[in-house]
């Protein structure tokens, strides 16, 4: 999982403006897939889809529907970005962002357009954050992913059962509705980090393995990951639901104040979520270290019940001659044997009650352990 997401992590910082670039630059990266073009345009009673339209369908469709929907599913063809850019008045600033995928999220007004950038998230084996673009103008909403595949399926849905009020609604109503798409992704993700974190908290407490610990940062990592997501989205969302901006009414605007509610819900999962896994590092690290007390415990309890052994069989094992004076001369004792026996029967008896009397094994010690 780790050199899966160093390796992501290089690739994203291959994908940085070169220092010293021109403004505006747009230049796709050449790893990038061949862009996948969509559009849905919609009124009151109508709906058309369409895939990969040309800009003289689209500009046909602008005028024959009150919201159209473009949406750009890669980023490998710098000319067709060029041209959604120069077809919508796009400023070549907000392209070079769309291009550049190294974006926080932020909101840019422009004379035109407001200009929105979001993070999307999924979750495999590690987290995958990829930037959504998304520009809302006069009756048109134009949105830019990195990949095929996105979070806007209920979205589709929505405008194509003609459910909610979607129908009804402006264009300004679409981009809510597809930026509450991408804040609403990061609750299965956070939902499926949580559970990973009770059952490494299970294995803790049951079986601790050296894998443990390694698990527990990497989902420390992801959790930091979206962090750095949110905290700039939360403010997006609150300048949306607070400032006065061309395109959007006061209407469409207290919608916006639900996707501000969800960030801060987010970002208060991710920061429980963090001291847990900070709880669990040490935790992780308490049990290893009670694991080895107990142990050390059980060793020192082994060796010092034989210290005594040792010394009376060290004494009796040096076989002096006995018929010399001053020899040992217990060594001619009838029944020295079996009395040697019985001396180290007796004491190591009389170590495990002095042991128990003094709560370091038995009931008393389990108690104390728990």
């Amino acid at each position: 999982m780790s050199r899966r997401l160093s390796r992501a992590a290089r690739r994203e910082f291959k994908r940085r403006t070169p220092p010293g670039a021109s403004p505006g630059l747009v230049v796709a990266d050449p790893t990038a897939p061949p862009p996948q073009v969509s559009v849905m345009a919609y009124g009151q009673n109508t709906l058309v889809e369409e895939a990969n339209p040309t800009l003289a369908r689209i500009a046909e469709l602008q005028k024959a529907h009150p919201v159209v929907w473009i949406h750009v599913a890669g980023l490998g063809d710098a000319k067709l970005i060029r041209d959604l850019g120069e077809h919508f008045h796009l400023h070549p600033l907000a392209l070079e962002d769309v291009v550049h995928v190294h974006q926080r999220p932020k909101l840019e007004p422009y004379a035109e357009q407001l200009f929105i950038v979001a993070r999307m998230v999924t979750l495999a084996d590690a987290i995958r954050s990829e930037q959504m673009a998304l520009f809302l103008g006069e009756g048109y909403v134009l949105t830019f992913v990195e990949d095929p595949g996105d979070v806007f399926d209920p979205v589709r849905q929505r405008i194509r059962s003609a459910s909610g009020k979607i129908h009804a609604r402006p264009a300004a109503y679409l981009s809510y509705a597809l930026l509450d798409a991408v804040i609403d992704a990061h609750f299965p993700v956070l939902e499926e980090l949580g559970e990973r974190l009770e059952v490494l908290e299970d294995m803790i407490v049951l079986q601790p393995e050296p894998t443990t610990i390694a698990k527990i940062h990497d989902i420390k990592r992801e959790m930091r990951v979206m962090r750095r997501e949110m905290w700039p989205l939360r403010e997006v969302c609150g300048r949306l639901s607070r400032e006065q901006l061309d395109g959007i009414d006061d209407d469409v605007r207290l919608f916006y104040r639900d996707c501000y509610d969800h960030t801060v819900q987010i970002i208060d999962l991710i920061e429980t979520y963090r001291e847990l896994g900070a709880d669990l590092t040490d935790l992780f690290l308490s049990s290893q270290s009670n694991r080895l007390n107990e142990i050390m415990k059980v060793l020192t309890f082994i060796a010092t019940l034989f210290m005594p052994l040792s010394f009376i069989v060290g004494i009796y094992g040096m076989n002096f001659n006995t018929e010399l004076p001053g020899n040992m001369p217990e060594l001619n004792i009838p029944y020295a044997y079996v009395g040697v026996w019985v001396v180290m029967i007796v004491v190591t008896l009389s170590m495990l009650w002095f042991f128990y009397r003094q709560g370091w094994i038995g009931r008393k010690a389990r108690i104390g352990l728990k």
